[in-house]
């Protein structure tokens, strides 16, 4: 049986195999994990202590505190993931047509 490939093709698969001993292709996608999970304990007790920090509050802290430069989305994948995530509201005063 015969493969239809490029010479550029071929030559690259014979590399690899002389530099690694395969020709399998290398793992894709991002490694599992996150640049805040060695830092979970710290941003759950901090939630813990005040509940209604804010994620750019969260996100202040970890820089001023740790060093730590991320975005608000990193805090809630990080909280999501520890089922820490729920809506903060804005007060809201009583509606002056609701019974009483």
């Amino acid at each position: 049986m015969r493969f239809s490939i490029g010479i550029a093709t071929a030559g690259a698969w014979a590399r690899l195999k002389r530099s690694t001993g395969d020709v399998r292709p290398a793992k894709q996608g991002k490694p599992k994990g996150a640049v805040l999970d060695a830092h979970a304990d710290f941003i759950l007790s901090a939630l813990a202590e005040a509940p209604d920090t804010t994620l750019d509050e969260m996100v202040e802290r970890l820089r001023e505190e740790r060093g730590v430069t991320v975005v608000r989305t990193a805090v809630w994948k990080l909280l999501d993931r520890h089922g820490q995530t729920h809506k903060k509201r804005p007060p809201m005063l009583a509606s002056k047509s609701a019974r009483m």
